[in-house]
């Protein structure tokens, strides 16, 4: 190996963490993807539905459904996320040595890149993928407001649970890099408050009219017409979900919560292996030029905070949950970092040895989970 990376152990932290995703990947590969390939067979053939828009997509190219496809395009939304994070990091930070700890904590982080390979072919990360999206792009037109909108509405019709889990951070984004730096006028206001109310009211049609319309029987009948591979069947044993309401899902969490809290410990464990990031986080906001803007960059954590909170109380995949909020406040962090500041924040010290420690732990933890940790 390079002399020089051995020298410097952020640099060697990045190429472990490029092993770990091989690794994860590797295990991913070899387990069977229930919920993501039924994702891929459900579309629009009995009307309305919920969790059907890229099964639909799928269906335009092909009228039979391997189960490599759930890897393929997961796999190549992977690569594209992160592809752009590093972009993204590069024009928010750069790459010089000084930033290279937090790029660490960030992009080696098993809340985020990690853990969205483990959940490869789940949604979520389709959420992150628009958010960073808007991060790249200019925010200067009623046009940017109108993608935002646009780009929640897709994510609301993938999965209707992405109205708590990152469009609340998409707005959140729209206001920090268009509202805070172009101003507030009428025009842009009530198109704001437009696209709420639409994507408000598709999250209501989704969730309470998105329900199957025929029976199970018939539906999982038509999935299995579906699939490269008929034989398949124990694939669409996750097919109640498109006929459980609201409620049961709610009731199966508390069934479930006395079990799946012991995992809590844990989670505030790798939250706090994070420290460094954290009290950069916090230094950025201190540093923010106008109290304003300090004050409202802090009720959106709240708020994107509370979208998590009402989804733990909702359902069960508290690993998922977790890591998805952790992602956002990264995603939250480089918008903040374009608003003006009264000052330079420093960097996460690449020497100091407890950092040096949390960011090897960080590195060598490979994935938080879907349910449970780890």
């Amino acid at each position: 190996m390079n002399l020089r990376l051995w020298e410097n152990p952020w640099r060697l932290m990045l190429a472990v963490n490029v092993a770990v995703f091989f690794g994860v990947f590797l295990h991913k590969i070899a387990l069977p993807p229930y919920v993501p390939y039924i994702h891929l067979l459900v579309d629009y053939h009995f009307g309305f539905t919920k969790r059907a828009l890229i099964g639909a997509i799928v269906s335009l190219f092909t009228a039979k459904v391997p189960v490599w496809l759930v890897f393929v395009l997961g796999g190549a939304v992977w690569l594209i996320t992160a592809g752009l994070f590093v972009q993204l990091f590069r024009r928010t930070f750069g790459f010089d040595q000084k930033h290279l700890p937090l790029f660490v904590f960030m992009a080696g982080s098993p809340f985020f890149l990690k853990n969205f390979m483990h959940t490869l072919g789940h949604f979520d990360i389709y959420g992150c993928l628009f958010a960073i999206c808007l991060l790249l792009i200019p925010a200067r037109s009623l046009g940017y407001v109108l993608l935002a909108a646009a780009f929640s509405a897709v994510l609301v019709l993938i999965h209707h649970i992405h109205l708590l889990m990152y469009v609340p951070t998409i707005a959140v984004i729209v206001v920090l890099r268009h509202y805070l730096m172009q101003g507030v006028t009428r025009q842009n206001v009530a198109v704001g408050a437009a696209s709420l109310a639409a994507i408000g009211l598709l999250f209501i049609a989704a969730q309470f009219y998105g329900t199957m319309a025929v029976r199970e029987a018939e539906f999982v009948t038509y999935l299995q017409g579906r699939m490269a591979d008929p034989s398949q069947t124990r694939l669409l044993s996750f097919g109640y979900i498109w006929y459980q309401p609201l409620s049961k899902e709610v009731l199966d969490t508390w069934q479930r919560l006395p079990h799946n809290v012991l995992g809590i410990p844990v989670f505030a464990l790798l939250i706090w292996l994070h420290t460094p990031l954290w009290r950069y986080f916090r230094n950025l906001i201190a540093a923010l030029s106008i109290e304003a803007h300090r004050r409202i960059v802090t009720a959106a954590i709240v708020v994107v905070s509370l979208g998590y909170l009402i989804m733990f109380a909702m359902i069960f995949d508290y690993s998922r949950w977790i890591s998805n909020w952790a992602v956002c406040l990264f995603l939250i962090l480089h918008a903040v970092k374009t608003l003006p500041a009264s000052k330079e924040v420093p960097p996460i010290s690449g020497d100091d040895r407890k950092t040096m420690v949390f960011g090897w732990i960080v590195t060598l933890i490979p994935r938080v989970g879907i349910v449970r940790p780890f």
